[in-house]
């Protein structure tokens, strides 16, 4: 890999096309295992750039300066609360501009590299309520001049929560003498009225802004005594953690490591990547080893060591909980992850700092310190809440809030075009950007574009949905696999909404019947399969295939272990689904007659039950 130039699949792009997909699933998937994504290290740098020069450089100078204090006196202020509130508040700016997590050539951002600010700020881009007609004036799915001022608005909110100096605090002073007081609460009460309204019209901004975790943090920030304030933050991150590492137990986890750590720049080495799969090239499966540093240097550090820190009174063993859990970050950052989620981390390590050596547990900040115990319980039973429910229930949740950020256990999604149909997207969906190969095309030919887009296809097969997503295209569409342009939905969605993260329930049949309603594909033309997280207390995954101009048209489950007992490219076929229900309609007819219009029947499954009808009728 060099400073300007990729370390490229070495493969023939001008015949690349015309090899069988799983052929070329498998050779990708190998050079992925060598080279992960072979991005060129300038990319590194303007990522690294961006962390550490505008997020941390220019957050620090905003929160210090506009507190009365001198950046470059650390001392005077890594432990001010002030400080701590407006690092969060920034955080929650840069995210919600689009210039944190999701951004650049990594999540698929090539030209522009920002989605962001340039899509919600503009209106007749693709919004997706999360209940629409449920919740009063949260129907359709185009973006309004409302919509746009809310966002603005918020943007609004956050520069004026950072740019104004503190105001006193008695609980506070009471505290801490030596201070320079707080946010004002004043602000925060309009900042939570203003996300939650732009979560029920647009839950694609409200999990930009990573509300799940950022939101309670101002919420406590406009409500508590600064005590019981401190003591909440606590139990915030140590409920991520515990959630994230909880969510890490299981088959998935194992299975993000290797690519993970085959798209790390700074492991050069061959040997050490290829000994995280259990036989590369043959057996593409995780080794021993990835599954010893997913779930030992994983699982277990993210649920003790917060609970070390939470619980904690000795200063040596608090002190050593908090290097690590700062390494861990640091680490999880370095690796450079497909979401890039770099300046949380980021925030998270200082997080660390601040929260249990600024006010530990031996200095008045232990729980038992709570001037409301019970309002501790309510907290406690709150921020349970969303983690417990979406581990139960993922149909219900969102992967964020459920706490799942690097489980590997999430929603996901394969789309397939047929030869053409991939273009009515750049003709009829309004967006600031283009679909990603578009994008591609500005900096390279257009077969070179192609083996790029595979690279993420690749990439998505060495986890355990892609054995899933796979299979399901391979019943769908036979030998037309080789033929139909597929793409990873994580990638074609972040063009779309401009932004994903990885949440497949940012494109379920909701986003495909918004692009249906702009494009009006035929039947055949456009298919999804989809696949829903794994609930924590079973053995099997949910999911269904969409056709953008039926709707959903089959619905079942598959074993979890079928799917990661199978190898990347499939060499025996697909992977045994338990079918539930499908569209009693004749398929293929309809896609050579698109007059067909039938409504939709449901046929029971073999239980005798009847799971839930899907709601879109065939089109025309």
């Amino acid at each position: 890999m060099g400073l300007t130039q990729p370390d490229f699949p070495q493969v023939d792009p001008e015949t690349f096309l015309q090899r069988p997909f799983f052929d070329r699933i498998r050779t990708l998937g190998a050079h992925w295992a060598d080279y992960g994504f072979g991005t060129p290290k300038m990319v590194h740098i303007i990522y690294l750039v961006k962390v550490f020069v505008f997020y941390v450089g220019v957050g620090i100078t905003l929160a210090t300066l506009t507190s009365g204090l001198n950046p470059l006196h650390v001392t005077e202020w890594w432990n001010q609360p002030i400080v701590y509130q407006k690092a969060i508040l920034w955080t929650v700016l840069v995210e919600i501009l689009g210039i944190g997590g999701s951004w650049g050539p990594l999540a698929g951002h090539f030209k522009p590299m920002t989605g962001g600010i340039l899509y919600w700020l503009r209106p007749k881009t693709i919004r997706l309520p999360p209940w629409p007609g449920k919740v009063p004036f949260t129907k359709g799915d185009s973006r309004t001049p409302f919509d746009v001022a809310v966002y603005a608005l918020i943007l609004t909110n956050l520069v004026v929560a950072i740019a104004l100096p503190g105001v006193t605090s008695d609980s506070l002073d009471a505290a801490m003498a030596d201070n320079q007081g707080l946010v004002n609460p004043t602000l925060m009460y309009p900042l939570i009225a203003l996300l939650v309204v732009m979560g029920l019209r647009d839950k694609v901004i409200f999990l930009a802004g990573r509300s799940e975790q950022y939101l309670p943090a101002i919420i406590f920030f406009g409500i508590l005594p600064f005590v019981d304030m401190i003591l909440a933050l606590k139990l915030l991150i140590v409920t991520v953690w515990v959630g994230a590492g909880i969510s890490k137990m299981g088959h998935h986890f194992s299975m993000v490591i290797p690519p993970m750590l085959s798209n790390t720049p700074w492991l050069p080495s061959k040997t050490v990547k290829r000994a995280h799969y259990r036989n590369f090239p043959e057996d593409m499966r995780p080794s021993k080893l990835a599954g010893g540093v997913g779930h030992v240097l994983g699982t277990i550090v993210e649920i003790v060591t917060p609970l070390v820190l939470l619980f904690s009174t000795n200063k040596t063993l608090t002190v050593a909980a908090v290097v690590l859990m700062v390494c861990f970050h640091l680490f999880i950052l370095s690796t450079f992850p497909l979401a890039v989620p770099l300046e949380w981390n980021m925030l998270f390590a200082y997080a660390s700092v601040f929260l249990f050596l600024g006010f530990p547990a031996w200095d008045g900040y232990a729980l038992t310190d709570t001037s409301t115990p019970w309002g501790m319980v309510l907290i406690v039973a709150a921020l349970c809440f969303f983690p417990i429910l979406g581990n139960l229930r993922p149909d219900l949740v969102s992967f964020l809030p459920s706490m799942r950020q690097y489980a590997g256990n999430w929603a996901s999604a394969t789309w397939a075009f047929a030869p053409g149909a991939e273009e009515k997207l750049d003709k009829y969906v309004v967006r600031p950007a283009k679909n990603t190969r578009t994008q591609l095309l500005e900096s390279y030919p257009p077969e070179v574009a192609d083996v790029v887009m595979h690279q993420l296809l690749a990439w998505r097969s060495l986890h355990s949905q892609g054995r899933a997503l796979y299979s399901l295209m391979m019943r769908r569409l036979g030998s037309d696999i080789d033929t139909y342009t597929l793409r990873e939905a994580e990638f074609s969605c972040n063009s779309l909404v401009a932004f994903n993260f990885g949440d497949g329930h940012l494109h379920d049949e909701k986003l495909i019947a918004a692009l249906q309603r702009r494009c009006n594909f035929a039947p055949g033309e456009f298919t999804v399969a989809w696949i829903e997280s794994q609930p924590i207390h079973k053995g099997t995954q949910a999911y269904k295939v969409i056709d953008a101009a039926l709707g959903v048209i089959e619905t079942g489950t598959y074993r979890v272990v079928d799917a990661i007992n199978e190898q990347p490219w499939l060499p025996n076929g697909p992977i045994p689904f338990d079918v539930e229900w499908t569209l009693d309609v004749d398929a293929r007819r309809a896609v050579t007659d698109p007059e067909v219009v039938r409504e939709p029947r449901m046929r029971r499954n073999d239980s005798g039950t009847s799971p839930v009808q899907a709601t879109d009728q065939v089109q025309q």
